[in-house]
This record gives structure tokens, C-alpha cells and sequence, in this order.
């Protein structure tokens, strides 16, 4: 009876706020109304984040956190591996996982302490991964973090933290595409098929079936409760949400978040992808990949260390702070965010690997983060040999080079970023006198007092190499212009 009085005061809360809103000229749901949402400065000026795929996936740790799923499908090494450390499904399936995942050395301080000397500006929990399990103290379902496995409010925990140690907190939800992702269970004798779970697996529909309005009611309430109980000033959604039959559930939970918002007096940001929402309404986010060119209006990469999973599996391998630097710089010169994720492990604690990107990644940071933080693009976003990946679940494959060169500008200043520690001269066209960009007062470099030799030609700005360099992974050499 408490959780149906809990669900029927959000909708009465829901419905009072709508009207009080209206009367005051606020968000409504409509795409006309959501399409003058503006990006705020917080999220363009932070530029780097980090996300956090931690969950019960973490205690199989095999494959990728979509072992939940996999495990149930029939044939998959997850199927297979299953069967031979566990045994079978119907005996020992995913909800038999739960109490192994205890959480034990989990530190929200020391996660937190790392990700501010990593950079990050901005946090982003998990809140619920497609396996159904929310990692967060929940009125709608016993399935949560609290009332299992850990026994702790592991989102609320991370929210004070966050917020304590100065940094912006967000979550997110992949709560819609639950209602397919347990299905194959259904398809042979498994504990899927038992009623008694059937609040944690189901509705294990198909991919191809519209979602039942009492799902997407569901939906919504889950989503109101993270923002009532926690308000996060960043929801970043999966992509499962673009279903048409979400498109009033979109508008609704947008209204409701952004005057949400309002009310806080914080600017709120929504992530999503695809074409889930208009082009202006909320943030775009791109997931494993990025854009070839500057995008106006703002957007963001969602990347991960890990190359196989996004969650803590054993055999991962993982990006270097190189990648991750240069990656970040061409984004940011493209007008973009980076929101880098982590796995931890079960017990709570961060992979070597995971920690040696991020403080390497912090290293260079504090070195040259006036070229990334409350940085804009410039007229291009740069130039070099070195073709940039584009588009979703494109990695750079093809390293950058210290020929390889972007652009950030801030007040008056260009700065123009190598990416790599020059060997030779620097030569960068588009800052020659015939590229008509300006001509050049002086060049420093980030984090050195160094005097640099340079000549701005007709055809190319050249500065020759330096004898040492302050960072290993990119070079900032900052551009003012004559007046």
C-alpha cells in the first residue's frame, strides 16, 4: 500500500506542478515549447565528466555488463559460461547475484577525490542499467541497492559526495530498454519464467513490441523520483527511449525536469541520442565515437576505458591517457563534451588501469586546462594529416601526431593544441599571413616561460621545436593577435 501511495502522490505532485507551472509561463510538453531550452554555460565551459557503469554485473564480471542478457540467450559464451561456473539458469540465475554484490570497499570520498584529479567537472552514476537493479534507495520496486546486495543508497551516497567536493552531479537511466532485455529467458527453462521474480525480469517483452503504457508510466515514475529525491542537474538517457510510442513521455519528463530546474534555480541538461528528442530541446550525445566537424549547438561523446565493456569484466583492455587527451581536445575543439566512464569492481574498488588514464589525463589537465575549460571553437576546428573518426561507435583508430593540430579560442586568445610533443617545426597553415586570420602578436606555450622561435609566413605559421616540453601527451601553444 505505500508504494501505491507513493506512486499516486507523484502523480498528483506532477499534474498540481504542471498547472502552477503554466500559469507562470514555464516549460510545457510540447517539442515548440522544449525547443527553447538553452544549453547552459556550465555544461560548455566543464567539457569533461565522468560516468560510472557499476552494478550487479560487476560480480559475474564476464564479457560486458550485458551479461544479465546474455547469460539467458541461448548458445552465447555468457550462455555457456554460466551453465559451468554456476550451473543452470533455472537454478542459479541473475537475481541469485545480488547478494554477492556487497560493495564492501566502496569510498564515495576517494572515487570522487580521483575523478577531481582526473579534471572531471561533472559526475554521472548509473542510476539503473538495463538489468532492472537500481542502485539507489526506490519507493517502486524492492530491487534497489538499498534494500539489497550493498544495503546502501550508493546514488545518494555518490550525490553528496559529489556535490560536497564541488563538483556537478547527474545520473542516468536505461530503465526503458528493461523491457526487453531479460527475454531470452522466456525462451527456455530459466527463473525468468518464475512469477515470483517477475518484478525484477519482466516484462522480458521483444524488441520489436510497442512498450505498454503501464511500462512507460513506470517509466516516468522512476525518472520523476531520481529528480525529486536527488536533483541532478545532468539525466542522460539511452537510446532506446526514441521509441515513438515515449515521444508525450519524453515531453512530459523534459517539462517537468527543465522547470524542475526553474525551481532549484540550477540549468538542468538532458542527454540523449539518435533522434530522440529535436535538435534543440536537449543535449546530443554520442555514444563510442564522435563528429567530424564543429556542431552548434553543444553536444557530447559518452567513451569508456574499457575497450569490451563498460562495466568491470575480467580480460578488459584499456585506453591510454594519450588516447584519452587527444580525444578530448579534438572534441572540444569540435564544440563537444567528453563524459569518460569507468567499471569498478563489485567490491567497490577502481581498476590500476582505469586510474593510471585518469590521473594522466588530470596530469595534462592541469597543465593546459585553460585551453579546454570555458573554451569555444574557433572558426575550424584544425588541420593535420590524421583523418578523425565520426559518427556512433567509431573509435579513433589512426593515432593523432604532434602534426596533428586543434583549436580552442577563449576571450581573445586562440589556442592552438599539437597533438603530440613536436620533433620538428610546427607548421600550421590556416595561421599563415594569406590564410587572413589575423597577424600574430606572440605565442607562449602552456605550463613553460620558455621563449618560442617563430615566424608567421605567407603560407604558415611555423614555431620550431622545443628543447623540452611540459606535457608528453599535447602541447598548448597559446596565440595572441595584433590589435
Amino acid at each position: 500500500m505505500k508504494r501505491h501511495a507513493f506512486i499516486f502522490a507523484i502523480i498528483i505532485t506532477i499534474l498540481t506542478s504542471s498547472y502552477t507551472l503554466q500559469s507562470q509561463e514555464k516549460y510545457q510538453a510540447t517539442w515548440e515549447s522544449l525547443k527553447k531550452y538553452q544549453v547552459p554555460d556550465w555544461f560548455r565551459d566543464a567539457k569533461f565528466g565522468i560516468f560510472i557503469h557499476w552494478g550487479v554485473y560487476s560480480v559475474p564480471a564476464f564479457g560486458s555488463e550485458w551479461y544479465p542478457r546474455n547469460m539467458y540467450v541461448e548458445g552465447s559464451k555468457e550462455f555457456k559460461h554460466h551453465i559451468t561456473t554456476y550451473g543452470p539458469q533455472k537454478k542459479f540465475g541473475y537475481k541469485d547475484f545480488i547478494p554477492m554484490f556487497k560493495a564492501e570497499k566502496f569510498d564515495p570520498a576517494a572515487w570522487v577525490s580521483l575523478f577531481k584529479k582526473a579534471g572531471a567537472k561533472y559526475i554521472v552514476p548509473v542510476a539503473e542499467h538495463h538489468d532492472g537493479f537500481q542502485m539507489y534507495k526506490s519507493a517502486l520496486s524492492k530491487w534497489n541497492a538499498f534494500e539489497m546486495g550493498p544495503h546502501r543508497d550508493v546514488l545518494g551516497e555518490l550525490a553528496a559526495e559529489i556535490k560536497k567536493q564541488g563538483l556537478v552531479f547527474g545520473l542516468s537511466s536505461h530503465r526503458i530498454e528493461h523491457w526487453f532485455f531479460m527475454n531470452g529467458g522466456k525462451h527456455f527453462d530459466s527463473d525468468v519464467l518464475d512469477q515470483a521474480n517477475a518484478s525484477l525480469y519482466g516484462p522480458a517483452r521483444e524488441e520489436n513490441e510497442t512498450p505498454s503504457p503501464e511500462f512507460m508510466n513506470d517509466w516516468l515514475l522512476r525518472c520523476t523520483e531520481l529528480v525529486d529525491n536527488y536533483k541532478p542537474q545532468l539525466f542522460w538517457f539511452d537510446w532506446w527511449i526514441e521509441q515513438p510510442a515515449m515521444d508525450p513521455y519524453r515531453k512530459s519528463f523534459a517539462s517537468y525536469y527543465y522547470n524542475k530546474g526553474l525551481t532549484w534555480n540550477k540549468d538542468v541538461v538532458i542527454n540523449y541520442k539518435n533522434t530522440s528528442f529535436p535538435e534543440k530541446a536537449a543535449v546530443l550525445d554520442l555514444e563510442r565515437g564522435k563528429l567530424g566537424g564543429i556542431r552548434e549547438p553543444a553536444w557530447q561523446t559518452d567513451d569508456a576505458i574499457g575497450n569490451k565493456s563498460w562495466g568491470y569484466a575480467a580480460g578488459n583492455t584499456f585506453k591510454s591517457a594519450q588516447y584519452v587527451i587527444t580525444n578530448l581536445i579534438d572534441i572540444v575543439s569540435k564544440n563537444g563534451n567528453l563524459l569518460l566512464n569507468i567499471g569498478p569492481r563489485s567490491d567497490g574498488t577502481i581498476t590500476d588501469e582505469e586510474t593510471q588514464t585518469l590521473l594522466g589525463t588530470g596530469k595534462w589537465l592541469d597543465i593546459n586546462g585553460e585551453a579546454i575549460y570555458g573554451s569555444r571553437p574557433w572558426k575550424i576546428y584544425g588541420e593535420g594529416p590524421t583523418r578523425s573518426a565520426s559518427g556512433s561507435f567509431s573509435d579513433q583508430k589512426e593515432p593523432f601526431t604532434a602534426k596533428d593540430i586543434r583549436f580552442t579560442t577563449k576571450g581573445d586568445i586562440l589556442y592552438a593544441i599539437t597533438m603530440g610533443q613536436p620533433v620538428a617545426n610546427t607548421v600550421i597553415t590556416s595561421l599563415g599571413k594569406k590564410a587572413g586570420n589575423g597577424m600574430i602578436d606572440s605565442i607562449t606555450m602552456t605550463g613553460s616561460d620558455e621563449k618560442l622561435s617563430w615566424k608567421q609566413e605567407a603560407d604558415a605559421l611555423i614555431i620550431k621545436p622545443s628543447k623540452t616540453y611540459p606535457s608528453e601527451n599535447a602541447v598548448v601553444y597559446k596565440i595572441i593577435f595584433k590589435k
